[in-house]
């Protein structure tokens, strides 16, 4: 199966803004909801933004308001712009999408590492 493939990531200082894209493969793209997850480090995967094909989000507490999750059906990516970084959003942000159309999240990319510093 072809990969999910983020980039974007990088340094930036608190109160920044940075922007991660994911290239995903077509077929069922348009069809399934697709996600961001991120992993601090000597964390457990958390769950940050979703959207369905439609375009309805949601998103983790944490990010409420600072986050925006957004797609392009047509060229088949996922963006997560994210504003007012602070520190503890530091971790390796995974672009995921399922399988199936209704299935769980088992498709991932490789991770793009963001750090927030002070």
């Amino acid at each position: 199966q072809a990969k999910l493939e983020e980039s974007g990531g990088g340094l930036v200082q608190a109160g920044g803004s940075l922007t991660l894209v994911c290239a995903a493969p077509g077929g069922l793209f348009g069809d399934v909801a697709m996600a961001w997850y991120r992993q601090a480090s000597g964390k457990q995967r958390e769950l940050v933004a979703t959207i369905t094909p439609g375009g309805i989000t949601g998103y983790v507490e944490s990010v409420e308001g600072r986050f925006t999750i957004s797609r392009d059906n047509a060229k088949n990516m996922v963006y997560l712009q994210m504003n007012k970084l602070k520190l503890e959003d530091t971790a390796v942000y995974y672009c995921a999408m399922p399988s199936t159309q209704h299935g769980p999240y088992d498709r991932w990319g490789q991770g793009t590492q963001v750090t927030v510093s002070s």
